[in-house]
């Protein structure tokens, strides 16, 4: 039952929904012990021959009209209880979805996205379930077996009522056991299922590269083992589950011969009349909801305790990157400075001894090898991870103490893979401002020299581009994504190596449109020539600056960027003499 403790914040939230439908399933119990009462006037009326048509029809009628108001009142609660247990999954999945958009990196480090999934899911509806159906059974048979054994103990006897509840102690003592067993098994298939999602999504997520690399026949091996294993824990579910019916149906049977047996032998001692004998066994029928709903309580609430258990789990998980407590207000972005920074991850030093100064409408390049800390850097620009030591700061102010929502907008950011949605060109690049005019989306598309690529597609800028793009090349997606970054109008640019599927030529084109579109502009490259006209140069090795300074000064040093910038020229000429 400490489930419903642990979400007393939502009951008393919807403590009015609540209130109305217990109030009616109150009302509806106090009903439906009319009926037995009614059938055993009418029974004890035949048998005595005193019962006359006018009678038997206004018992009739009245039943009728009975049965119409409990159907409206049911109809009623069934809104209002259901309806809360709605809000709830709505709640939840809110909730859930906010703490993913707010955790760092890491936390997708430690969690798979089928895993998360199946959080907003399985785990969600479970819950659901047990704000819902679990309250209903709960309240409804507390209220319903309250109120019948009452009136079977005080108005026909309390020792036939007695015999025959003997039966239940019984099944008490197996749901409580069932109940543990289900918690237990029921986690164990929840996490079946997250581990079926997260290979579900990265096969149809891949499912190119399994096709190139012709590995389908194992990749289906790897996915029946873990069908087979989510199988075996629905299995194990499904094997207590099936022990609840036989052992209520067992004992509901063993409470009606008790009772019919009992019963019997008070009639003919003239204890009871054969009507009163009828409103009984009509009673403990009505009983038996109370009796199965037991059971069914228990399966809902230890499958509702086990999802609200792994929901709680994850929305307890801190990010390391918070908003501070009293940000600071945002005059100006410029100029934004790094001042002696250090990252630590673990025991490596991704970054140590880092220093810049970009101001406004200035273009700062970084190469460097693999692995130099180039996506490091961006990394702690945007916030995404702290520095271990130095300090950032934007307009003079450190980053730290900026709202997180109001320090990234400073910057578009163009990953080296961009990811585009599966809807038309132009929602893709009206993504950060949905209300843009086509003239502005045209217009960025053209500084993004994809313009002439949608004009060729028989659609336009309506062309459907799939799932992550599929119908695109990568180059038309990386310039796409450059496009929607434009559109933004942040004031700072930042292209992580996104240029690296387009040619030479294309990607001189789109410089020269961005250096005339006065963008503060970060060129993370591995081409050379992409960073040339940068105002300053960053050579990155192994975390620290190796060389800086613009390209002319950098050829003049004849280091590592010199060596590149020769290589690449060279390969270029060699590739366009072929």
């Amino acid at each position: 039952m400490s489930v419903f403790l642990r979400l007393g914040w939502f009951f008393k939230e919807q403590w009015r929904r609540y209130l109305i439908a217990i109030s009616l399933l109150m009302m509806v119990a106090l009903l439906t012990v009319i009926p037995p009462k009614v059938v055993g006037w009418v029974v004890d009326g035949i048998t005595k021959g005193d019962l006359d048509q006018g009678t038997l029809v206004r018992y009739l009628a009245g039943l009728f009209g009975l049965g119409l108001l409990i159907y409206l009142l049911r109809y009623v609660w069934r809104v209002m209880l259901f309806g809360a247990s709605y809000r709830l999954a709505f709640v939840l999945r809110n909730r859930l979805f906010t703490h993913f958009t707010r955790m760092s990196p890491d936390f997708y480090q430690r969690h798979r996205t089928g895993d998360l999934m199946a959080h907003a899911t399985n785990d969600i509806q479970a819950v659901e379930m047990t704000a819902g159906e679990g309250v209903l059974t709960l309240v409804d048979s507390f209220i319903v077996g309250i109120l019948v054994l009452s009136i079977m103990c005080s108005q026909y006897s309390w020792q036939l009522t007695l015999l025959s509840l003997l039966p239940l102690p019984v099944m008490a003592f197996f749901m409580n056991r069932f109940g543990t067993q289900i918690y237990k098994e029921f986690k164990a298939a929840q996490g079946a299922f997250s581990r079926l999602n997260n290979k579900t999504q990265e096969a149809l997520s891949g499912v190119r590269v399994l096709k190139s690399y012709a590995v389908e026949s194992l990749e289906d091996k790897g996915f029946a083992e873990l069908t087979r294993q989510a199988g075996e824990c629905n299995m194990a579910v499904a094997r207590i589950d099936a022990k609840f019916d036989p052992v209520i149906y067992l004992c509901i049977g063993c409470s009606y011969f008790l009772a019919v047996a009992g019963g019997s032998a008070l009639v003919l001692q003239d204890k009871l009349t054969l009507g009163e004998l009828t409103s009984f066994t009509m009673y403990l029928g009505q009983l038996i909801w109370p009796m199965f709903a037991i059971a069914w309580l228990f399966n809902i609430i230890e499958r509702g305790s086990a999802a609200y258990s792994r929901i709680e789990t994850l929305l307890a998980e801190r990010s390391d990157i918070e908003d501070p407590a009293e940000p600071h207000p945002l005059e100006s972005p410029f100029p934004l400075t790094m001042q002696n920074v250090e990252y630590r991850l673990g025991d490596r030093t991704l970054l140590a001894g880092i220093d810049f100064s970009l101001p406004a409408g200035g273009m700062l390049g970084v190469v460097g090898r693999t692995g130099a800390g180039k996506s490091s850097l961006l990394k702690l620009l945007m916030r995404l991870a702290n520095p271990s030591a130095g300090e950032i700061t934007m307009g003079g102010v450190p980053i730290a103490r900026l709202a997180l929502g109001e320090l990234r907008s400073q910057f578009a950011y163009v990953p080296q893979e961009p990811f585009l949605f599966s809807t038309t060109i132009a929602a893709n690049i009206a993504l950060g401002r949905p209300d843009a005019s086509r003239e502005e989306i045209e217009k960025v598309a053209r500084i993004a020299c994809v313009h002439d690529d949608i004009s060729r597609f028989p659609l336009g800028y309506e062309t459907e581009v799939g799932e992550k793009g599929v119908t695109l090349s990568g180059g038309q997606k990386q310039r796409l994504a450059i496009a929607r970054a434009l559109l933004l109008a942040a004031p700072i640019l930042v292209l992580d190596d996104a240029l690296s599927a387009v040619d030479a030529h294309t990607e001189q084109q789109i410089l020269q449109a961005l250096k005339a579109h006065r963008r503060t502009l970060i060129l993370v490259s591995h081409r050379m020539t992409a960073v040339e006209q940068a105002d300053e140069i960053l050579v990155l090795e192994d975390g620290h600056i190796g060389e800086r300074g613009h390209h002319g000064a950098l050829m003049a040093q004849d280091g590592w960027y010199a060596d590149m910038v020769r290589y690449q020229r060279l390969e270029q000429d060699v590739e366009e003499n072929l």
